[in-house]
């Protein structure tokens, strides 16, 4: 049975102030993978002031509380979540073994990432939330056969009881919007409806052009609400405040040993690869929707004329103001101006008082600057790949993707290789260095103690020092900065590690080669 992973992750927005248009971290409402995000969706804003960078040093000036251990181990625990694949007659049959996931909110407003294996995360904003709730069934509606949708809608116009058509592992606190089920079911169903209008019968889709298709069509479905409307006045607001939102999304589809990755924004997805040696390698799966991607700045800019080249990508940001290139939302960067003014003049009363809706980005001339659209990556999985890590731009940030793969190989297989003590341009006794060598050795027999391999890279993401080691105090620290401090040293992180199956792999391939 095909396993569909996702991330999801609201981005950032600008916000207006005396002063100037300035990076507002603290403003979110949408969803899946992003830098700096927050309370609206928006992914990095334009910084007309120096952003105060992201220091991971300890500093004495920080105004924080020291946690206790138990105080830590419950926060980083607060969000982690555990599926392992059933057996059938003692045996695992699949390719995937298990998932496990976590997210931690750079403060107490709340998660502005989502992760979700046909899971979703109680900390989401709202909007975000919404989002987490559909692409899931796009994907789903885009995968089934011809034949299969044709008996989905003849059930639907018979008023029977639906067949599900997915297996949601849900978190226990997962928020759903019952306000909105109808409006969406009625969109999900029109889009099948097409599907059946456009295949044949006994025709099968191809994966990635359904994976393709689901993140399109979705975009174009919240696009498309937000200019309708609802006569109900909170569904109204709530479209609209989705479609203003944005949120990034990286999505793993895995049948058998085929692996397709689809992405769209700044989240990453990593293959964890076992060498003969015992060690662990990384290799990258998906590519970052950013200004450090010469692709994607060469895609944005061919798609507007040369007197915008200077102006479409500034400060390494989609029109100053963006840092991912691809999203799902923010209409702001897509709809023409007069469409803009014309949705919100008609909307509800809460937008008017919105400073941000009202706002339109500097050197708007050529629309849509922002896409939806994935790309998408293909792997044929290999019995020497053992997991996949699948993370929000908040772990980049703060580890190497082949740290990563370190931290957690060493996690499942129980074995610890130690790599040598590096103490970069610090000065360092050998009194020092004996104690540095004496605490790793103690925190080797309780580097295991986390149940959870997302809380394990967790707690190395947000502890790790200098050396490389979990620092509780430094940890205690992070964990414990008052909210308007906490972004500025660290974002949002959310993680989905999935665990592959090397026997059933390796047989898998055998089988396909025969």
């Amino acid at each position: 049975m095909p396993v569909t992973s996702q991330l999801l992750r609201g981005l950032p927005r600008a916000k207006v102030f005396a002063s100037g248009l300035v990076p507002c971290q603290h403003n979110q409402s949408l969803f899946l993978p992003a830098t700096h995000r927050r309370a609206s969706r928006q992914t990095s804003p334009i910084l007309e002031k120096q952003q105060p960078s992201r220091s991971y040093q300890s500093s004495s000036l920080l105004c924080s509380y020291n946690l206790t251990p138990p105080q830590v181990n419950s926060i980083l625990k607060a969000n982690e979540y555990s599926f392992k694949v059933p057996e059938f007659d003692g045996k695992n049959v699949s390719s995937v073994l298990g998932f496990e996931s976590n997210q931690l909110p750079a403060n107490n407003m709340g998660c502005r990432s989502c992760c979700t294996e046909s899971v979703c995360s109680n900390q989401l904003s709202l909007p975000l939330q919404a989002l987490c709730e559909r692409l899931f069934y796009y994907i789903a509606v885009s995968l089934l056969p011809h034949d299969t949708l044709c008996e989905l809608e003849a059930a639907v116009e018979a008023g029977r009881p639906l067949s599900p058509i997915l297996q949601w592992h849900k978190h226990p606190n997962d928020y759903f919007s019952r306000e909105a089920q109808k409006l969406y079911f009625n969109s999900l169903r029109t889009y099948w409806q097409e599907l059946i209008d456009l295949t044949s019968p006994g025709e099968i889709p191809e994966t990635r052009e359904a994976l393709l298709n689901a993140f399109k069509r979705l975009d174009s479905d919240i696009s498309l609400e937000a200019q309708v409307g609802d006569p109900n006045a909170f569904l109204h607001y709530w479209v609209l405040r989705v479609a203003f939102s944005g949120a990034t999304a990286c999505v793993a589809h895995i049948d058998g040993h085929d692996l397709f990755i689809a992405n769209a924004g700044d989240a990453r997805a990593v293959l964890g690869v076992q060498e003969e040696d015992g060690s662990f390698t990384a290799h990258t799966l998906s590519n970052d929707h950013s200004a450090q991607n010469e692709s994607e700045v060469a895609r944005i800019r061919s798609e507007h004329p040369p007197s915008e080249r200077k102006t479409v990508i500034r400060q390494d940001r989609l029109l100053g103001l963006l840092m991912p290139f691809r999203a799902f939302g923010d209409v702001k960067f897509k709809w023409s101006i007069e469409l803009q003014k014309r949705v919100l003049e008609s909307g509800p009363d809460q937008l008017h008082e919105n400073e941000h809706t009202k706002f339109i980005p500097p050197n708007y001339h050529t629309p849509p600057y922002l896409t939806a659209e994935p790309e998408i990556t293909h792997h044929r999985l290999r019995p020497q790949d053992r997991f996949m890590v699948i993370g929000s731009d908040g772990l980049w940030e703060t580890l190497h993707r082949q740290e990563v793969v370190r931290i957690v190989g060493e996690y499942l297989t129980g074995v610890h290789q130690c790599q040598p003590l590096k103490v970069g341009g610090y000065k360092v006794t050998l009194g020092q260095m004996q104690g540095l060598l004496e605490e790793r050795k103690t925190r080797m027999s309780s580097a295991f103690e986390d149940q959870n391999s997302a809380t394990h890279l967790m707690r190395h993401a947000v502890g790790n020092n200098e050396f490389g080691t979990v620092d509780h105090e430094r940890l205690s620290k992070m964990l414990s900065l008052p909210e308007e401090l906490a972004r500025m040293y660290r974002d949002d992180i959310t993680i989905i590690i999935t665990q592959f199956n090397p026997h059933v792999i390796g047989a898998q391939r055998q089988e396909g080669q025969s």
